[in-house]
């Protein structure tokens, strides 16, 4: 009996010795959908016209102790643009909006992370967007994290933001109601 428990202690004490201090790094779980970017355009001011990215991939840095210390990156394939319409996305994807063929990504790579409270925090980062860098702010919440089915880890959080599509270089003017786009990010990452 001492020497099952002496093995499981020391069992337990590799694992506890094996955990990283510090910031754990994530890898956004898109594969197995479990993550969205989604975003949303007022139609002539009337409703939203409501979509997602169906392409991305993307790894976050987390320490709850030390939130400051996390970062995150995520790169979208912008031909994967989804509005359920086909016409509509054909649109979108010209050159009119994303411009695929010449700017396939949209990427977002975190400079800072402020603590706001409550498992709140303002992530500001460099979105580039048809060749265009502008700083954006994300206000970011936590949904919650722990151990999973299959033996992973894993951390979620959900991000709002919003910025004017002619910031980026969109030519298409959609009328004084629908300038800004408003992006939502469900984001569920895996310990690696």
């Amino acid at each position: 009996m001492t020497l099952r428990f002496a093995s499981l202690a020391a069992l337990a004490l590799s694992f506890v010795m094996s955990v990283p201090a510090g910031a754990a790094d994530y890898e956004i779980d898109s594969k197995g959908a479990h993550a969205s970017i989604n975003f949303r355009v007022k139609h002539l001011g009337y409703s939203w016209l409501v979509g997602r990215f169906d392409t991305f991939t993307g790894s976050f840095s987390y320490d709850n102790k030390a939130i400051d210390k996390s970062s995150v990156k995520v790169e979208i394939d912008t031909a994967s643009v989804n509005t359920n319409h086909a016409e509509r996305d054909k649109h979108l994807r010209s050159a009119d909006f994303l411009d695929v063929v010449k700017f396939p990504k949209v990427t977002f790579v975190s400079k800072s992370v402020t603590p706001a409270g409550d498992g709140k925090a303002t992530i500001v980062g460099d979105l580039t967007l048809r060749g265009v860098t502008k700083e954006v702010s994300i206000a970011a919440v936590g949904i919650g994290g722990g151990d999973d089915p299959w033996g992973g880890v894993r951390q979620g959080f959900e991000g709002t933001t919003k910025f004017t599509m002619a910031d980026f270089g969109i030519p298409k003017d959609l009328g004084p109601a629908s300038k800004e786009v408003e992006l939502t990010l469900h984001v569920e990452g895996i310990l690696k």
